[in-house]
Formats: structure tokens, C-alpha cells, sequence
């Protein structure tokens, strides 16, 4: 049985899992092949999991991807990211891409924050 999704983040969350299942069914191999380089580009190395998260976080915003914005603000905290640690990330972003990444940093990333750090039952 499938949970309904709480809120807009997890719905967002949910759609893209749906989005790479259907992907996947149509081009396994692409998918496959994506999804191991992915992997291995987030393994822990010289740069710790939680310090590639805020990298993949400042990227989506300045690439304007409200997807990855998502994805990767949940994985900012996974991988125990504090809310001040995130919103630095946001601001170095917004330092190089203005407006449009300080204004996804001050409307999603922080709903994103707020629905997966303190759920709603």
C-alpha cells in the first residue's frame, strides 16, 4: 500500500521516483548507466557525503532545477546538513546566480526544509 504524499515536497519527491520508474522501464540501460555514475559521484571520498549534497544544492539552484532542489535539500539533511549550513550553501549560490537562485533559496529550499525536517502527521 502506497502512503499519499504529506506535502508539496513529498509530492514533488514522488513524482520524480515515478518519472525515473517509467524512465527506466523504457531505457534500463541509461537509466542504469546514469544511476551507477551518479552514485559514484556522491560515495564518500576527500569530500564527505553531506559536503557534496551542499555542492549538488548550490548547483540546482543556479541550474534553476526545482527538482534537485528538492532531491538534494533532503539530502542535505540525510546526511545531517543543519539549516544553517544549507541556507550558506544557498547564499554562496546566490552569490553567483543572483536573484533567481536567492529567490528559490528563500521560497522552496526553505519549504523543503520545514516539510522534511519537521513532517506534519
Amino acid at each position: 500500500m502506497q502512503q499519499e504524499p504529506r506535502n508539496s515536497t513529498d509530492q514533488a519527491l514522488h513524482d520524480y521516483k515515478a518519472g525515473i520508474g517509467n524512465f527506466t522501464e523504457k531505457l534500463p540501460e541509461v537509466a542504469k548507466t546514469f544511476n551507477a555514475f551518479t552514485e559514484a559521484c556522491f560515495e564518500e571520498g576527500q569530500l564527505s557525503k553531506r559536503e557534496k549534497q551542499l555542492i549538488a544544492l548550490g548547483i540546482s539552484l543556479v541550474a534553476q532545477d526545482e527538482y534537485c532542489m528538492i532531491y538534494h535539500t533532503k539530502g542535505c539533511l540525510d546526511q545531517g546538513a543543519s539549516e544553517q549550513e544549507i541556507l550558506e550553501a544557498c547564499g554562496v549560490a546566490a552569490a553567483f546566480g543572483g536573484g533567481a537562485a536567492m529567490s528559490q533559496a528563500v521560497t522552496l529550499v526553505q519549504e523543503c526544509i520545514q516539510e522534511l525536517d519537521h513532517p506534519t502527521h
